[in-house]
């Protein structure tokens, strides 16, 4: 008999520092950089973000997450027989944040690692577990986004500070005799990498280079209008589905105009896509699962509806995930 998987709980995080655009613009002008929140939402969408405090790290907000999840699930912690953890901003350079979720948790033994492709990191994770579920090694898994990009924010740079928040969101995937996963997609090209990168690393101790984020907005822009729709097209053509198959979009939320384009060329009408970049900024390998919870547990999303996830980030990566939920 076939095996397959699906989702049965979803969960998130937010941190409970929300900044506004007005909340930040007072923040950057005490540093002598301007903006307002009509420059940021004309450009971008984006309203408002959370932050973490000090002290609280991608684990934390993923703990949080995963317990949401498994109560959404009805399954316990011990229940869990694999976790990924997909971030940009793990709490240390190892171990993975996957095995402080695990210990957070309170249990131990299974499989516990962190994948790492920055705003797809989501996608690519949910590949990697559907995988070892149909392949049998695994019956439950949790496949988490966390990240605390505020950490890694330059302060003095309005185009990329106003952009990103922190927060976490997590899925419940199990084994399953009717199809859930219904088709992945993933991909990378890594001569692109520059236009989107944080370049600074640690080395005898110290940082070398630049830690902090660094973007070309408008390359980005021009390379994810295109491969978005590509790998979209490309899961439904792989479970042999139509674009008016989709019943709902839940695209990373990094930018609506990117959102906006992806949804025309799939000929998808904008109120069938889950839009959370207004209230949660760009929260990279997070943003498709909280998106995803808010939309579940306000009940826009039901039973049995097609939904199409899909992510572009640096790297440059990007993919999608056709499911039934």
């Amino acid at each position: 008999m076939s095996r397959f998987c699906r989702i049965t709980g979803t969960g998130s995080c937010l941190p409970p520092r929300r900044l506004s655009n007005a909340d930040l613009a007072v923040e950057l002008a005490a540093q002598g950089i301007e903006t307002s929140d009509e420059w940021i939402v004309e450009r971008t969408g984006i309203r408002a973000r959370h932050f973490v405090d000090a002290g609280v790290g991608s684990s934390d907000l993923a703990a949080q997450a995963a317990r949401q999840a498994l109560a959404a699930a009805g399954r316990q912690a011990q229940e869990v027989d694999l976790i990924i953890v997909a971030t940009s901003t793990p709490d240390m350079v190892f171990p993975s944040t996957a095995t402080m979720v695990q210990h957070k948790l309170g249990i131990a033994g299974c499989p516990a690692f962190d994948v790492q492709a920055v705003c797809s990191g989501f996608v690519y994770a949910l590949t990697v577990a559907d995988a070892m579920i149909r392949a049998g090694s695994v019956q439950t898994a949790l496949v988490i986004g966390a990240e605390v990009f505020s950490r890694i924010l330059d302060f003095k740079d309005r185009t990329t500070c106003v952009l990103f928040g922190d927060g976490a969101g997590a899925v419940v995937l199990e084994a399953a005799d009717q199809p859930g996963i219904l088709a992945t997609d993933i991909h990378a090209d890594g001569k692109h990498r520059d236009i989107l990168c944080v370049p600074g690393h640690v080395s005898g101790g110290s940082v070398l280079g630049d830690p902090v984020l660094k973007m070309d907005g408008q390359a980005v822009f021009k390379l994810a209008v295109g491969v978005l729709e590509d790998t979209a097209r490309a899961s439904l053509a792989k479970a042999g589905l139509q674009d008016t198959d989709i019943d709902w979009l839940i695209p990373h939320q990094a930018n609506i105009r990117i959102m906006q384009s992806t949804a025309r060329k799939l000929k998808m009408p904008l109120d069938k896509v889950v839009v959370t970049v207004d209230q949660h900024g760009n929260t990279s390998a997070a943003s498709i699962p909280l998106a995803l919870d808010v939309a579940v547990r306000d009940g826009r999303i039901q039973p049995g509806q097609i939904l199409m996830l899909e992510g572009v980030g640096g790297g440059f990566t990007w993919g999608s995930v056709l499911l039934k939920y």
